[in-house]
């Protein structure tokens, strides 16, 4: 009896899919890597089946299966990843959870609201905002990624200054394990019973378990909103006034700085002589609003910072999320990509300026260029971006796998973190000790160990290679 028939009689044979097409579909998520294999004609191996469970108890039973017989498998969310999470074989199960995208229930007096993992996160959004409220979550990626995966990358949004990021809105998670244990985890709005296990699966990226439903502290709407932009001589002086800022306590939910660079591609209509770009967007109750922005404009005119248009800001709210595809910028002849780290105020400039020198001595790259985005009382993050060209195809690879190594190298030269919220992935788990440090590693090998003892969750994903 084959894999696929098996599974039919435990779930139903609508929901055991073997089809070329949906396997082609399936092969790789949104890392650029994959892409470009693909573009270029190489072999992208696809899962041996997809399974599109529509309950927890579909879940359960695929995964009892799965453990019972050593069969890999692989949570699939919506395919937004960036980090090479999804990399499936022919011997491996692939869990697609698009099935399960149910709102579960929405508590306007406690603000919670309750989704199945599979919900794309721009639905769920919209629901909440049906009842005048937000989640508050607003990664580029929210129109193609879903509620669990934004679980399972510690994800972050682009008003997270104010909001917090993922792990600030999680009230609970469900959970099903290898062993087909159903776990919800997080059940008060604080608690101090013993280690915090949500963590366990935040960040995890399916090498755990499989994240079934996940539920969400909201907020009320905001009722006013305004946004303000000041010109900075360089990075340096502008990351010194977002630390002024943030550490007077004032907190615009979106900061974002751009360098020179990023400024004439970005913003082409609102130059100024080479110089940094601050943007912010301020919004809540009108009071607060109006007072936040004169206390950040004297802060801002006190550094040296010159005001702006705030239409530059606004441009911005429009076309955050717009971002070519990965086919488009290979056939104009170039491969890209961008990296997000973190460091405290003590790091960041000098993690900018050996990042952008490095990337520059890499042959092949036109551009080297950075902005943050993600602003902390104790530091900043960072999102580099790099673009190489080559005539000869076969060099773009070995290029962009040069840009990373020498991101992360540079960023722990200097302490800081080499992950800010898109995860590790394939991608960057050989670089995982500089944060983790090696006791850290070999901790996660016992916790991986420990929850999934035959070792059928996502194989090859996050844990450095021994």
């Amino acid at each position: 009896m084959t894999i696929a028939t098996q599974l039919a009689e435990r779930i139903g044979h609508d929901k055991v899919l073997g089809d070329a097409e949906t396997l082609r579909a399936r092969r790789y998520d949104q890392w650029c890597v994959k892409h470009l294999r693909y573009w270029r004609g190489e072999h992208v191996p696809a899962p041996g089946i997809v399974v599109r469970p529509e309950s927890v108890s579909d879940v359960r039973q695929v995964l009892l299966f799965a453990n019972e017989h050593h069969i890999p498998l692989i949570p699939f969310g919506l395919g937004s990843g960036v980090c090479g999470g999804v990399e499936p074989t022919p011997e491996a199960i692939l869990l697609d959870m698009g099935g399960m995208a149910s709102v579960r229930f929405i508590d306007e007096t406690n603000l919670l609201a309750s989704f199945d993992a599979g919900m794309n996160g721009l639905l769920a959004e919209e629901t909440v905002a049906s009842h005048g409220l937000t989640i508050g979550h607003w990664p580029q990626s929210i129109g193609i990624s879903s509620v669990g995966g934004w679980v399972s990358t510690r994800a972050s949004g682009q008003f997270s200054t104010a909001y917090g990021n993922i792990e600030d809105m999680i009230y609970a998670v469900e959970a099903v394990m290898p062993d087909g244990n159903v776990v919800t985890l997080g059940k008060a709005p604080r608690a101090a019973a013993g280690p915090d296990l949500r963590h366990l699966l935040m960040g995890a990226e399916g090498t755990m378990g499989v994240v079934t439903g996940v539920t969400l502290s909201l907020r009320r709407a905001a009722p006013f909103r305004q946004c303000s932009v000041f010109y900075a001589k360089d990075m340096e002086a502008g990351f010194e006034v977002q630390r002024r800022i943030i550490q007077a306590d004032w907190k615009p939910p979106v900061m974002r700085q751009y360098d020179g660079r990023e400024v004439r591609r970005l913003f082409k209509d609102f130059q100024r002589d080479g110089q940094s770009m601050l943007l912010m967007v301020h919004e809540g109750p009108r009071e607060r609003v109006e007072a936040e922005m004169p206390a950040i404009a004297a802060i801002a005119a006190a550094a040296g910072l010159e005001p702006g248009d705030p239409a530059a800001a606004e441009q911005w709210l429009t076309r955050r999320n717009h971002v070519p595809t990965w086919q488009d910028m290979f056939e104009r002849g170039y491969v890209a990509d961008t990296a997000e780290i973190s460091g405290t105020w003590t790091q960041i400039g000098d993690i900018y300026n050996d990042v952008i020198r490095d990337l520059n001595g890499v042959d092949g790259v036109i551009n080297a260029s950075a902005h943050s985005s993600h602003v902390y009382r104790s530091g900043i993050n960072l999102y580099f971006s790099f673009a190489a060209t080559f005539e000869d195809t076969a060099r773009m690879e070995p290029a962009y796998f040069e840009c990373w190594r020498r991101i992360m190298e540079a960023t722990a030269r200097h302490g800081g973190g080499v992950a800010h919220h898109h995860g590790a992935g394939r991608l960057r788990k050989p670089y995982l000790a500089h944060d983790l440090g090696a006791g850290g590693v070999a901790l996660l090998r016992r916790l991986k160990a420990a929850m999934d003892p035959n070792g059928i969750m996502n194989p090859g994903n996050l844990l450095p290679d021994a």
